[in-house]
């Protein structure tokens, strides 16, 4: 058997230098796919985390509100957080809206205690007293987004990209703002106009491929999907295309959650809320991507319908477009969920916290195991990890050359076992820095033992 396996090992580093190393540079790498992973060998796996509960932050009660708003989308916007959503009622029997749709907005300072400013902007019933920040087309599910593009003029500071369908001209407007505020249309026609877009559709500047992107929903064979499309001025798109989910079912994906993943521009990561036609209940899952196409999608859902409280109803459990840092929660990350749709006379969001960059991990069972990483090159001198071990576990890790030969005075023998709980620790070696500095550029592997750990991401800094 060890011959077997041995052999096995061989020829896998054969094929593997037979590719190029993949360049990582100093980002910031995390284990929510393959890509850069060789072999993984004991007992490990790739485990989706689940983000812990916390407060309900916003509660929609006033009389332009209700218990179907919905499509929430939360970011940070320097020292403020912004929320933008939809503000809609329906009767809890027929399900018929009972006043019309309207965009909200609620604000923040610390990410958990929101306020609904009195924006003096459109009349709900004779009066501008309301926090009613857009009113036009495509209240139904505006979704906007500060651009970070460096090039973008001041009047289009902050965009939004939503449905729309006057006239029978349907389609996914796309809309602009000096303050994120006072909003007005781009551009009179639909830009996008292939899709269903009942749904949160959205967009946004992409820093590492340096173009605007979409996802937005539309239907395949009867089941609810996203396609993608890119822009380079956010007027004129290209053809969408379907999104690519390898060895995931084929499942009805309501919102899609999707962002670039501002510690690791590189990757993609969204929350895409599974809907499940029997009940019509929903549950968000987590997934990731390389390219903005294919995207590794894991099946556990990450906020379960038994997560407080109020989530097994129609609906009842969408996962609000946003993941932003809290400064009273130093090592976290916020996501939020709804609760209580249709059940109430409003609903309600909830905060929920992972660790930084914790979405998945390499989890090792009783046994451990070893995971052999793909050639790839650095730049930095040192090695840290994002880790969290149990009681009497621990993880190494062994620096090789691409061939699969250890770095003297980097051997598994040499590292410094590293016990507790850490999202940066350096790895330390017999060898020391200067090995590393000697081999920047140069194509190497990691091996990793883990036993009784999660490991979560590595990055190599100066």
């Amino acid at each position: 058997m060890k011959l077997v396996c041995s052999l096995a090992l061989t020829l896998c580093i054969a094929s593997s230098l037979s590719a190029e190393p993949i360049e990582i540079g100093s980002r910031l790498e995390l284990f929510v796919d393959d890509f850069l992973i060789e072999k993984m060998s004991g007992d490990l796996s790739h485990q989706v985390q689940q983000p812990t509960p916390h407060e309900v932050t916003i509660v929609t009660d006033k009389p332009w509100e209700g218990n179907t708003c919905a499509y929430y989308t939360i970011f940070q916007d320097g020292d403020i957080y912004r929320m933008y959503y939809r503000g809609s009622h329906a009767d809890e029997k027929t399900q018929k809206s009972l006043h019309p749709e309207v965009t909200c907005y609620a604000e923040s300072t610390d990410g958990i205690h929101w306020t609904k400013p009195n924006l003096g902007l459109f009349a709900w019933e004779g009066s501008k007293e309301n926090n009613i920040v857009w009113n036009g087309i495509g209240t139904h599910c505006f979704v906007p987004f500060k651009d970070t593009n460096p090039d973008c003029p001041p009047e289009a500071k902050y965009k939004a990209i939503s449905r729309g369908r006057p006239q029978g001209k349907k389609g996914l407007y796309v809309f602009q703002s000096p303050d994120g505020i006072r909003w007005s249309l781009m551009h009179d026609e639909p830009v996008i106009t292939e899709g269903a877009f009942d749904s949160q559709n959205l967009a946004f500047w992409n820093p590492h491929t340096k173009q605007y992107v979409d996802f937005h929903r539309t239907f395949t064979n009867g089941v609810r999907d996203i396609m993608t499309c890119t822009s380079d001025d956010f007027v004129t798109w290209t053809k969408p295309v379907l999104l690519k989910y390898p060895d995931a079912p084929h499942q009805h994906l309501y919102t899609n959650a999707i962002r670039s993943y501002d510690r690791a521009p590189h990757l993609l990561i969204g929350f895409p809320t599974r809907y499940l036609p029997k009940d019509s209940q929903v549950e968000p899952i987590f997934m990731s991507s390389r390219d903005g196409l294919t995207f590794k999608r894991y099946d556990t859902p990450v906020v379960p319908r038994d997560a407080p409280e109020d989530r097994q109803g129609n609906r009842s459990n969408y996962m609000v477009h946003g993941l932003v840092e809290i400064p009273s929660q130093p090592g976290r990350m916020s996501v939020f969920a709804t609760e209580a749709y249709y059940v109430g006379p409003d609903t309600r969001v909830r905060r929920f916290s992972y660790r930084t960059d914790g979405f998945v991990a390499i989890n090792a069972g009783d046994k451990g195991g070893e995971l052999l990483t793909k050639p790839f090159t650095f730049k930095g001198s040192k090695l840290v990890l994002n880790y969290k071990a149990a009681e009497g576990g621990l993880v190494q890790v062994e620096l090789q050359n691409a061939d699969g030969s250890p770095v003297q005075g980097c051997t598994m023998d040499d590292c410094k076992k590293l016990t507790g709980d850490s999202s940066g620790q350096a790895v330390n070696w017999k060898g020391g820095s200067d090995a590393l500095k000697k081999l920047a550029g140069k194509p190497v592997r990691l091996r990793f033992s883990v036993n009784h750990a999660d490991l979560f991401a590595f990055q190599f800094v100066e």
